[in-house]
């Protein structure tokens, strides 16, 4: 496990051991993965989160198996704001004009610190979706909502990073969507265990269930549709 973080004793100080989401129906499933971008994955990168890199395995192993059972693989990739899209001026006031120009130039679309990290497994089918903002969902950010809603997609599977700012802003928006949520512990990544276990309490008190990627696998393989 990326982070020294137990989400089974966070699940029993929140009272919800129990999972929500007790089947995976993989035709209505989605695996967002957020972020895994070389920006936040290589080494002295614009925004490393080391424990990324340690996470990669977890997430392919999640992607292949939704894969093979008829679900949905979606890459999310955060992309600057292009010309004429609606001002996230605020953003930039806090960052500073210094920070904000690097920060667009090293995630501006086809830049290499925008591309997603070689050793995630992307294969034909999946989607890549560009967002503009932490949550994928808020107005402004992207088309994913209304992507999943044409294809009858009613539950998300959130892995990536950082567990503490895009996956939870991402999170929060889709419960709010009325999408069931799945939080994966150990296939999610923030900066220190204290960020990590501060979003895996808030996720299971509220937004979404934490579930451990050896049981959500054995949760899709379960389901797979029959060819």
């Amino acid at each position: 496990m990326p982070h020294d973080v137990d989400h089974r004793a966070i699940l029993a100080r929140v009272g919800r051991a129990e999972p929500f989401v007790k089947r995976i129906d993989p035709r209505r499933t989605a695996h967002l993965v957020v972020d895994m971008q070389n920006g936040f994955m290589e080494a002295d990168a614009p925004v490393e989160v080391s424990q990324a890199r340690e996470v990669v395995a977890e997430i392919n192993r999640i992607s292949a198996a939704l894969r093979r059972a008829g679900g949905l693989n979606v890459f999310l990739h955060y992309t600057s704001p292009q010309a004429g899209d609606t001002s996230w001026s605020s953003f930039a006031e806090r960052l500073g004009p210094k920070a904000a120009a690097a920060h667009d130039a090293a995630f501006a679309r086809d830049s290499h610190h925008w591309r997603l990290w070689p050793e995630l497994d992307v294969a034909e089918g999946d989607l890549a979706v560009e967002k503009r903002r932490f949550s994928a969902f808020v107005t402004g950010s992207s088309d994913l909502h209304a992507t999943l809603q044409e294809r009858g997609i009613d539950t998300v599977i959130v892995t990536g990073t950082m567990s503490n700012c895009c996956c939870e802003s991402t999170a929060r928006d889709a419960m709010q969507l009325n999408y069931k949520v799945v939080f994966v512990p150990d296939a999610t990544a923030a900066g220190t265990d204290h960020e990590h276990a501060a979003t895996l309490h808030t996720m299971a008190r509220v937004f979404a269930d934490l579930i451990g990627s050896d049981e959500l696998v054995a949760m899709i393989e379960r389901a797979k549709v029959p060819a």
